[in-house]
């Protein structure tokens, strides 16, 4: 019998050995494999944040892109920030020009064909912008004919009356340089030539936020500082072919037609001036030009550099 009863607590102290061991051990398990919530994710937070915080060479962190919503906003940021500059790399589409102007000073097409003929003719104005009604007859006589100008205009009209040459702007002529004060350049020196082109060149970007592509001498008098300014500023220098002479038959808008019809030929650049007699004749001149076959060129057509 009492080798029974200590076989039974001998039994008894065994089993009560392996179950506070077992205790131990799942408690140092639990304890050293961190299944403490807190700890956790206050460790994957504090990787996160370094991440999101601190980009060394500001870039987005890989992190953030598979964040739906970074408490920094960073990558928001930088997607919207992304756009904006794929925008902003997307150049307009350069100018198609079908036309350009040979140094004889006519217009010739880059390729001939039904959309791109050769007996065309180029109108141009000079000397204004003077008065409204007449601006405004031209620009009528010019729709209904469906034909485009350049106006070379001077300095010292525009800073008197800025609004008509938003006028013609407005109403879709092209703006030319024709200096400050109409003075003959090739008798100036390189800075008042320079002082003439120039100021005339600022204010019309500064009246019609966009600057003159063509440029033009009173008389035609050139020389080689005024070609160099037409290139630095990027525009056509351009005389004509064919004049009109309306500033020498006074008053007589059959003298402008007869002049013109004389010497046209193919490709001609027209000269005429914002006049009472001219403002007459020019609905009747366009009209014959018409009956000739001609058409009239549009200015934006026309290469920037002479061939």
């Amino acid at each position: 019998m009492k080798n029974k009863t200590a076989a039974c607590l001998l039994l008894s102290v065994l089993l009560l050995s392996a179950c506070s061991s077992q205790g131990a051990n799942n408690t140092a398990a639990n304890t050293s494999s961190g299944s403490n919530p807190s700890a956790t994710t206050n460790t994957e937070n504090s990787s996160g944040s370094g991440e999101t915080t601190t980009p060394t060479t500001g870039e987005t962190a890989p992190s953030n892109e598979e964040s739906t919503t970074p408490a920094t906003g960073t990558a928001a940021t930088g997607e919207t920030s992304g756009s904006e500059s794929t925008t902003d790399d997307q150049a307009e589409a350069p100018a198609t020009y079908t036309y350009h102007m040979d140094k004889n000073y006519n217009i010739i097409p880059n390729e001939e064909s039904k959309e791109t003929p050769k007996k065309v003719v180029l109108l141009t104005f000079d000397d204004g912008p003077k008065e409204k009604e007449m601006i405004n007859s031209m620009m009528d006589t010019l729709d209904k004919h469906n034909a485009k100008a350049i106006f070379f205009v001077n300095g010292y009209r525009i800073k008197t009356h800025p609004e008509l040459l938003k006028l013609i702007h407005d109403r879709g002529g092209i703006i030319g340089n024709h200096t400050q004060d109409h003075i003959v350049l090739k008798n100036e020196s390189k800075a008042k030539v320079t002082q003439q082109i120039e100021d005339t060149q600022k204010l019309i970007e500064d009246t019609i936020n966009e600057s003159p592509r063509f440029l033009r001498a009173p008389n035609g008098a050139t020389n080689d500082t005024v070609h160099a300014l037409a290139d630095k500023h990027h525009m056509l220098y351009m005389n004509w072919s064919v004049g009109s002479l309306d500033w020498v038959n006074l008053k007589d808008p059959d003298a402008v037609i007869t002049n013109v019809m004389d010497q046209l030929h193919s490709g001609s650049i027209i000269l005429m001036h914002e006049l009472p007699w001219t403002v007459e004749a020019l609905d009747r001149l366009l009209t014959k030009l018409e009956q000739k076959g001609y058409t009239f060129v549009d200015p934006n057509s026309i290469e920037p550099e002479m061939r």
